[in-house]
């Protein structure tokens, strides 16, 4: 394992998301495996996928400009969650991924853990979450970053995934100076268009190579 190369600060404020594949507060603790590397889509080019398999990532900004208080669709609630609570809801969401009570716990104990960015949506008549997301906020640079947005599977489409990222944007507008969020390209849930969608912004693309087995 390796640390990733120190980002410059000063350069990271004027284009985050083309400096780095990652937040700043990350850059400074992540290590990155030695069968790995992280790569710009400038930077790419198909001989890598010689050696390399490839997963692709978009990075989007939003500047916190002409913002509007998101009104909740009828029928839903929002609550105060435990850390199993979004655990379970997140395992629920995603086909390729699995996370711990522990893990999410442990977002609590980081620097940039804000306890007003995390949302939790229930139906009223099941009482069971289906829409959550965990914002954070860097008090050093005033970063937000937008972290494990999930709507479940039969609830899509009805405007809980867009409450999600409009509240914690709205949230975050009198704290940051911009936000940044992440995500798979090739997902087939799209999650880059309902964030374009709020209001973000970008055209930067990483490669998340990883090398072959042999």
């Amino acid at each position: 394992m390796y640390k990733m190369t120190q980002i410059d600060l000063q350069n990271y404020m004027k284009n985050p998301c083309r400096v780095s594949s990652i937040p700043y507060w990350k850059t400074k603790t992540i290590s990155v495996p030695e069968d790995m590397l992280i790569i710009h889509d400038e930077q790419y080019n198909d001989n890598y996928l010689n050696k390399y398999d490839d997963e692709r990532y978009f990075r989007l900004q939003h500047n916190l400009i002409n913002l509007y208080k998101p009104e909740l669709p009828e029928g839903y609630s929002v609550i105060c969650a435990t850390s199993k609570q979004y655990a379970d809801h997140i395992n629920s969401c995603y086909y390729d991924l699995t996370v711990t009570e522990e893990l999410i716990d442990s977002y609590t104990t980081h620097a940039v853990y804000d306890e007003d960015l995390w949302i939790a949506v229930v139906d009223k008549e099941t009482n069971k979450i289906v829409a959550s997301g965990i914002g954070e906020y860097d008090r050093e640079i005033h970063e937000g970053v937008l972290e494990w947005i999930q709507v479940t599977e039969t609830y899509r489409s009805n405007g809980l995934g867009g409450f999600v990222v409009n509240e914690l944007l709205w949230r975050m507008k009198e704290k940051a100076d911009f936000v940044t969020v992440s995500g798979k390209s090739d997902n087939k849930t799209n999650p880059e268009r309902l964030y374009r969608s709020c209001g973000f912004t970008g055209n930067d693309l990483w490669h998340i190579l990883k090398l072959k087995e042999v």
